[in-house]
């Protein structure tokens, strides 16, 4: 374990220890490391800052989705073997949605009456917007987004909508539901996750 230990980024005193979930998942990519000569050269630096378990509801019946979250700095890195490494996951976490998203850090919006004001401006991607947009890139991938609508109701709900691109439609039809309660859950926003209608 204490090697497998290694693939989690250590956290700082006075925080929670790792959960059992995380430790089983930087189990799985220890054991990856070791056993995978595809994947050995590029697991052995990449680390994990946690893992959350989320309830996906669908019918007949709900079922779980793993959100990884790695270093902002090395999500580059595991975009080149996302494919391969969500496909060893999900086998080993028996049929569970796997979806790996860079850990980001939301800033506050500046005001005058903050006791510690920031050094320098705020950085356009530390907004809750650019997070959120970000997020959802991280989500889909490697699928394009290639559209997004926000419909305001009368009732003063919103509802948004995310096109995804058709090509992938047979490889990520069955993970509409996950992307949208992940999203759900991460943001507190409601988005459908759709295809372009066809001409």
């Amino acid at each position: 374990m204490s090697a497998a230990r290694a693939k989690l980024v250590p956290r700082k005193p006075g925080r929670p220890a790792f959960s059992a979930l995380e430790n089983q998942v930087a189990q799985a990519l220890h054991d990856l490391e070791s056993n995978s000569n595809e994947l050995r050269a590029d697991l052995k630096e990449l680390k994990v800052v946690s893992v959350r378990d989320v309830v996906v509801p669908a019918k007949p019946q709900s079922r779980h989705a793993l959100v990884i979250f790695v270093p902002y700095p090395q999500l580059k890195a595991f975009h080149k073997i996302q494919k391969r490494l969500v496909h060893e996951l999900e086998k080993k976490f028996s049929g569970k949605h796997v979806v790996i998203v860079g850990q980001r850090r939301i800033l506050k919006k500046p005001s005058k009456t903050d006791r510690n004001p920031l050094k320098q401006k705020r950085p356009r991607s530390r907004t809750l917007t650019a997070v959120h947009d970000a997020l959802l890139d991280d989500l889909v991938y490697p699928t394009d987004i290639t559209g997004k609508r926000t419909r305001y109701r009368l009732n003063g709900s919103v509802q948004y909508k995310v096109y995804l691109d058709k090509k992938e439609q047979s490889n990520t039809e069955h993970k509409l539901e996950t992307y949208a309660a992940v999203y759900k859950q991460l943001t507190g926003k409601n988005v459908v996750f759709t295809y372009p209608p066809q001409n």
